[in-house]
C-alpha cells in the first residue's frame, strides 16, 4: 500500500489527469491551509524510501527548507486515494506532495511569474520526476495559476517557530506593505 501511495505522484503526466467532472465552483476562494504545529511522525511516511531506483531520505527534524524548481499538480486520478500520510487525497483541498519534507508540514509556494502564493499542507510524497520539486493539489495549482503545465515556483517550509510566533502571517503582511511586493500580488 505504501509503495502504491509513494509511486502515485510519479506516474501521472499532468496532461492525462484533468479536473474532476464534478469540480465545485469558485475554487479560487478556497482558503489556504492554516498552519499549526503538528508533531513530525517518526517512521512511516518519514522513513527513507526508494522510487524508480532513487533513494529519498525525508527530513525528520523541524528545519527550514527553501527550494526553487518546477511544480506540477495531481487531480482526479488520485482523488480519494490514500496519501503517504494515510489521509485521503482531496484535490479540492490545499495540500501538496514533496519528496523529503517531513509529513506533515506546511509550506508557502510562490509563483514568480505572477506573484501569487499559497499555503499548503504537505501530506504526501512526490513528485518523482527530475526537476520537479512539489506536486500541488488541483486547487492549489489553480490558485497559483499553474494548471496549464509545470511551472517554476519557490517553496519554503514553515518551521514550528514561524507557526508558533505567527511570523508566517507577518511575512505576508510585510509583503503587502512593501510597494515592490504589492506589485507582485494578484
Amino acid at each position: 500500500m505504501l509503495a502504491l501511495a509513494l509511486s502515485g505522484c510519479a506516474t501521472r503526466p499532468a496532461d492525462r489527469d484533468g479536473p474532476h467532472p464534478d469540480t465545485p465552483p469558485h475554487l479560487e476562494r478556497v482558503p489556504d491551509a492554516q498552519p499549526r504545529v503538528e508533531p513530525i511522525r517518526v517512521g512511516g511516511p518519514n522513513k527513507p524510501y526508494v522510487v524508480a531506483g532513487r533513494r529519498y531520505v525525508p527530513m525528520t527534524g523541524d528545519a527550514p527548507l527553501r527550494e526553487q524548481g518546477l511544480a506540477s499538480w495531481y487531480g482526479r486520478k488520485f482523488h480519494g486515494r490514500p496519501t503517504s500520510s494515510g489521509e485521503r487525497y482531496d484535490m479540492f483541498a490545499m495540500t501538496a506532495a514533496h519528496p523529503t519534507m517531513p509529513i506533515p508540514s506546511y509550506a508557502r509556494v510562490s509563483n514568480p511569474a505572477n506573484g501569487r502564493e499559497v499555503l499548503v499542507r504537505v501530506n504526501d510524497r512526490g513528485p518523482f520526476v527530475p526537476g520537479r520539486i512539489i506536486d500541488l493539489s488541483y486547487t492549489a495549482a489553480l490558485k497559483l495559476g499553474v494548471l496549464a503545465n509545470v511551472a517554476p515556483v519557490v517553496v519554503e517550509r514553515l518551521t514550528f517557530d514561524h507557526i508558533r510566533s505567527g511570523r508566517w502571517q507577518r511575512d505576508a503582511a510585510v509583503a503587502e506593505d512593501d510597494p515592490r511586493a504589492r506589485a507582485l500580488l494578484p
